[in-house]
């Protein structure tokens, strides 16, 4: 008889709905339930395609004894952590307090107040490998409950008031921000960073995309090539590695080792959003087209296979099929030589490390040891022919992969994911001159826009199976407003700015704190908690305040809002004591600042977009890595091709004319133009001038 869960739309959720744990999903009904009988609350936080998280479900939560306990002195609350993060951070906060670290699946014990008084992350149901078992945390919860409940009380009382003391972030001062943060951040990334695999630390080894394109932003401002020296490793030994996917495409959450060969084998939408912002950027300054089919493989694999047909990207791939993690995608040498045949599959098991005994449980995960110039002189071969037969193994595999158990798959829609790959996606089709990208991402943003928002255009974070849930967070907002600018610079459709601007207004008005300072992560009118977080470090995805920063500077800049450029240098301002002090744990407040101090160019072109040398003069923009820049583009036809023009735009546009149509680049600085570049010719020399200027080292 499957419990409360079934009736819920999340996939993890209902992968719990037929334990016989009485579980309930975190609402009133619960809550109202644990304060009547003075129950504490067994709350279980994690996500679905989480490893452990099944592990613990297998082990406990489907245990008839396990769950009696649970049942008969706990109301046991489950939570997806993706469609609750306020939850996850409140509670997560809590058990590293308790603990000193962290994790999923999450387990917290509240008192019927919704406070915590012990928690932990995944347990045994029986002691063992040195850890206690379920079973003895269960035994002791309750004994304490019974027999010392005030005690319990009062360390419930102590841990929340440190919990409401991480959401006091006072604000900070703007006369600290300077170049010297980013110089200070370079350092600590040099200190971290792995110089044999790439990366930072040892295992496991997470990719830091923001990190790396921080660096990247190190190298543009000073010229010392040590930063892009470290991404460029970064970025070869993980497209070489185990944690990419060969023959799918996109990449997996992370490695267990240090050299990127075992991975976490989830899919993350984030992650794959992030990493194409970090390779594009690389291939943007270096041309390397290694990083170009990177990119054109990630892509494709989300259109692929994390794409809803009717809007909307997918949020995860599970690493486990048929009860086994990692079994999707690895081989055994003789499965190869099936598909491939013996001397085609011998190369290519001499390429992609395949080997009997194996790299993983005694079989093999794809990657790629040696460059393919290597490998082609080992082999006695041509680059070129190799290359091509590689492609068409590759093919092949795929093919035959495509009809195996797939790992599960969460198909919920979550705006700020969504925002972060509508980013990726715009910026990466408009460089590679692939236009199903830019199309793709405006037709995920135009999803979002008109079936995730409530009536009142306040967004909505969740959607699945046709039905928008719970109200958004500011990561959501910040995330999609700041995607609708990338999207705009990509197709210059005029609406995507007024989109924005109605985001970041309701930013203004519903999140921020009236004593100044950075936002908090909830509305004003949401859900009451026992804490209202202001979230400024990043975690797996960059942290709301930063990415709110972001888009403030980059919408402030289009539009000449000076509200929004001030809410950006007060969040800015209050990072401050993070990016001094732990800067690795914020990558993007670090790219936001870079793009605050500047100096930052507004890129105004006006032309007729139906001529060649517009169209020439706009991808000429696109193919440039211009970080600091903002671009608005107007076609000067009576006919606006790309929809009604926003009046938010229009001060931008003041006085920008063309002769005859031809385009005309404007260079301006806070609204102040330098002389128009007429002409392809002129255009292509300034943005190469621009391209290659190194900023100055002071604001």
């Amino acid at each position: 008889m499957s419990n409360r869960l079934a009736n819920e739309s999340s996939p993890y959720l209902l992968q719990h709905r037929d334990n016989p744990v009485d579980w309930y999903p975190w609402g009133e009904e619960a809550i109202e339930r644990a304060r009547r009988e003075e129950r504490p609350i067994f709350l279980s936080i994690g996500y679905s395609a989480c490893h452990w998280c099944h592990v613990m479900e297998h082990e406990s939560f489907e245990s008839e004894t396990i769950a009696r306990v649970l049942n008969e002195n706990f109301v046991a609350i489950k939570v997806d952590r993706e469609e609750r993060p306020d939850l996850d951070q409140i509670y997560m906060n809590a058990v590293q307090m308790l603990t000193g670290h962290g994790g999923w699946p999450m387990s917290v014990f509240l008192t019927p107040e919704l406070k915590p008084f012990y928690g932990g992350t995944y347990w045994p149901p029986q002691s063992s490998r040195g850890m206690p078992g379920f079973d003895q945390i269960l035994a002791a919860v309750i004994d304490a409950w019974k027999n010392r409940r005030e005690q319990a009380l009062n360390a419930a009382e102590q841990l929340t008031a440190e919990l409401q003391n991480v959401g006091v972030v006072a604000g900070g001062d703007a006369s600290a921000l300077d170049v010297g943060l980013i110089d200070a951040a370079a350092v600590q990334l040099r200190k971290a960073f792995d110089h044999t695999y790439g990366g930072f630390g040892q295992a496991p080894k997470f990719p830091h995309p923001m990190d790396l394109q921080l660096l990247i932003r190190a190298w543009h401002r000073t010229g010392q090539q040590g930063p892009l020296d470290m991404v460029r490793l970064s970025l070869d030994r993980m497209a070489a590695g185990g944690i990419y996917d060969h023959l799918g495409g996109g990449f997996a959450r992370y490695s267990v080792d240090a050299r990127w060969l075992v991975p976490h084998f989830e899919k993350m939408l984030y992650d794959n959003a992030l990493l194409v912002g970090a390779y594009l950027d690389a291939y943007l300054v270096t041309g390397d087209a290694n990083y170009a089919r990177v990119l054109r493989e990630t892509l494709n694999y989300v259109i692929r296979d994390m794409t809803n047909p009717g809007g909307g990207f997918y949020s995860t791939e599970d690493a486990d099929s048929e009860g086994h993690e990692g079994l999707f995608y690895v081989w055994t040498p003789d499965e190869i030589e099936a598909v491939l045949g013996d001397e085609r599959g011998a190369t290519f098991g001499r390429v992609y490390d395949v080997s009997d005994v194996g790299n993983f449980e005694g079989r093999n995960i794809l990657n790629f040891p040696k460059t393919l110039e290597q490998c082609a002189s080992i082999l006695r071969r041509e680059p070129r022919d190799l290359a091509a037969e590689l492609a068409e193994s590759r093919a092949k595999l795929f093919a035959v992969r495509e009809k195996r158990v797939r790992p599960g798959k969460d198909d919920k829609v979550i705006v700020a994911w969504n925002g972060l790959m509508i980013d990726a996606m715009a910026r990466a089709g408009a460089a590679l001159d692939e236009p199903e990208y830019v199309i793709t991402a405006d037709e995920v943003a135009s999803f979002i826009m008109s079936r995730m928002r409530r009536d009142d255009g306040r967004l909505l974070h969740s959607w699945r199976n046709g039905h928008a849930k719970l109200d958004a967070y500011l990561d959501d907002y910040a995330a999609l407003a700041n995607s609708l600018v990338s999207l705009y610079e990509a197709n210059f459709k005029e609406r995507w700015i007024d989109d924005a601007v109605q985001l970041m207004d309701i930013v203004l008005d519903k999140f921020a704190d009236p004593g100044g300072g950075a936002f908090f992560y909830t509305a004003l009118d949401h859900e009451q908690l026992i804490a209202r977080n202001k979230e400024l470090t990043d975690s797996s995805i960059p942290s709301g305040n930063s990415l709110a920063a972001n888009a403030l500077l980059r919408l402030g800049r289009l539009i000449g809002r000076s509200d929004y450029l001030n809410a950006a240098e007060q969040i800015l301002a209050a990072g401050v004591p993070l990016m001094q002090q732990a800067p690795t744990a914020g990558g993007q407040m670090l790219l936001a600042l870079d793009l605050y101090l500047g100096p930052a160019s507004e890129l105004v072109l006006v032309g007729d977009m139906s001529r060649d040398d517009t169209k020439q003069a706009i991808v000429a923009v696109h193919r440039r890595h211009l970080p600091r820049s903002v671009f608005a583009v107007r076609d000067t036809r009576s006919a606006d091709p790309t929809g009604s023009q926003s009046g938010h735009l229009n001060e931008i546009f003041e006085g920008k004319e063309t002769p005859d149509g031809q385009p005309v680049l404007y260079v301006c600085e806070n609204f102040a133009c330098g002389a128009p570049m007429t002409g392809l010719a002129q255009i292509e020399e300034k943005l190469e001038q621009l391209a290659r200027e190194k900023t100055p080292q002071a604001r």
